[in-house]
């Protein structure tokens, strides 16, 4: 005789989302109502005197003001994080091993994408495609060697530097700005200074972890928000560059977004599968940030978002990632710092007909594996770029042949930036054995984060387990 099963003691299944609460569809949304409106701003032309009209202007400050909402977070987001990282590393076995892994796979990825550039470059020979009207300038940057070591030198406690101009209306303005590599190398110090004095810090590491919980409260606020940034970014950016430039730049263009596609989806994903991690649930898990990337180029900006998704959602532990993502935000960039002046040095050798030797090609493979951590203190595509052309003896005029697609192409970068930044704080967990597989393979459900039945703060943790769901 059959019996019916009891029913099951566990929670009941959660009420299925509509698909317009889904975080995912609500930024692919803002992306085609900024479009749309940045089309309509368009063709509204300038206001008086040549001014945006209202709708331009909008766009451009809702888009700015999330933006610096985001950066705002950066500084105390890694300060306390790394600090409080540094404390719970006594719980991970290997932490040095964990950071030269890091490295490591840090040069392996960049190897690869310099690599892919190259041969993009000899093949579609973009520098010898280029169109009529192009005018070589010297770059406003110059990115030197000397860049990393005087990054590291912290201008003060965080390395806040604030600075005041009085342009021709007389009128004061100051503009506050910071070097994450200073704030990363002051974190380290602190933490490490808190470990040697021993139970007499036990009340500021407390104090650290608190803080950091509100801190990443915040910042999950400011997250929520995002669609309505993603809207005013994607407007002003077609407001602002439109498509028109692409015209004579266009297989530049080509070449430098088939590079970051081979390297997104072919490269990353091939590295995943090696590892025996799903690729769906990689992308799912990284999407957010990528998108945010991609509508703000700017990876420090994406940097909350970026670190929260790789342990929400890619199951790396805090302890870990809360190290990792920052310093891959300023080191870790193989679409800025591998693919973009690979295929761009190349460019203008071939622009100004040029011939490279095959030692010069080594340098640009150099460079780029290396040369992220050397601009670290002033991050920036043109910086790489100028640090490249110098160092190959190429004119630096160069640069001004590309700075009227910059923006453009600079969407592309960021994205592949930040899906890097947390690809590799995953493999290198899954090599380590701290990786979360349960979290990584969760359902994603059109939630930002997996399992995210509330705003509460992921769990740390290294052991792969999970703080019990709430009711």
């Amino acid at each position: 005789m059959s019996t019916t099963p009891a029913p099951s003691a566990a929670r009941p299944a959660k009420k299925k989302r509509p698909f317009y609460a889904s975080f995912g569809f609500q930024i692919v949304a803002a992306l085609v109502v900024g479009l749309l409106l940045g089309l309509l701003a368009v063709q509204l032309g300038p206001g008086a005197d040549d001014e945006p009209n209202s709708l331009a202007a909008t766009l451009a400050t809702v888009g700015s003001s999330y933006v610096t909402l985001l950066r705002a977070a950066v500084v105390p987001l890694v300060f306390t994080a790394i600090v409080a990282s540094i404390s719970n590393l006594r719980r991970v076995q290997n932490a040095a091993r964990l950071a030269g892994q890091t490295l490591v796979w840090f040069a392996i990825t960049a190897f690869v994408s310099v690599i892919i550039g190259i041969v993009l470059a000899l093949v579609l020979q973009p520098g010898s495609r280029a169109g009529d009207g192009l005018e070589a300038s010297e770059p406003s940057r110059i990115g030197s060697w000397w860049d990393f070591l005087i990054g590291l030198v912290p201008q003060n406690f965080l390395g806040i530097a604030v600075s005041t101009s009085s342009p021709a209306e007389g009128v004061l303005t100051s503009s506050v700005s910071f070097n994450i590599l200073q704030v990363i190398v002051v974190a380290v110090v602190v933490g490490i200074a808190a470990l040697r004095a021993g139970r007499k810090a036990e009340p500021f590491l407390a104090f650290t972890e608190s803080l950091l919980k509100v801190i990443q409260r915040v910042v999950w606020w400011i997250i929520r928000i995002a669609p309505i940034g993603t809207a005013g970014l994607i407007g002003n950016a077609v407001v602002q560059y439109g498509w028109d430039k692409l015209t004579s730049l266009a297989w530049f263009a080509l070449a430098i977004y088939i590079g970051l596609a081979l390297v997104l989806f072919v490269v990353y994903p091939v590295l995943l599968k090696a590892h025996g991690l799903s690729i769906r649930q990689y992308f799912t898990g990284v999407w957010p940030a990528v998108q945010l990337g991609f509508v703000s180029r700017s990876s420090l900006g994406t940097l909350p978002l970026t670190e929260r998704v790789t342990e929400r959602n890619l199951g790396v532990p805090r302890e870990y990632a809360s190290f990792a993502v920052p310093f891959g935000s300023t080191t870790k960039m193989d679409g800025c710092a591998a693919i973009y002046p690979a295929i761009a040095a190349i460019f203008v050798a071939q622009f100004f007909d040029i011939q490279l030797s095959f030692i010069q090609y080594l340098l640009i493979v150099v460079v780029s594996v290396v040369g992220s951590a050397a601009t670290a203190g002033t991050t920036g595509a043109t910086v790489m770029l100028t640090l490249t052309l110098s160092t190959l003896g190429l004119p630096l005029e160069g640069v001004g042949l590309l700075l009227a697609i910059d923006p453009i192409l600079d969407m592309g970068r960021t994205a592949v930036n930040v899906a890097g930044q947390a690809l590799v704080p995953a493999i290198v967990a899954k090599r380590e054995g701290i990786l979360d597989r349960e979290l990584y393979d969760a359902p994603r459900e059109g939630l930002p984060f997996a399992d995210d039945s509330s705003d509460d703060e992921p769990s740390g943790g290294t052991d792969g387990a999970r703080e019990p769901a709430k009711a």
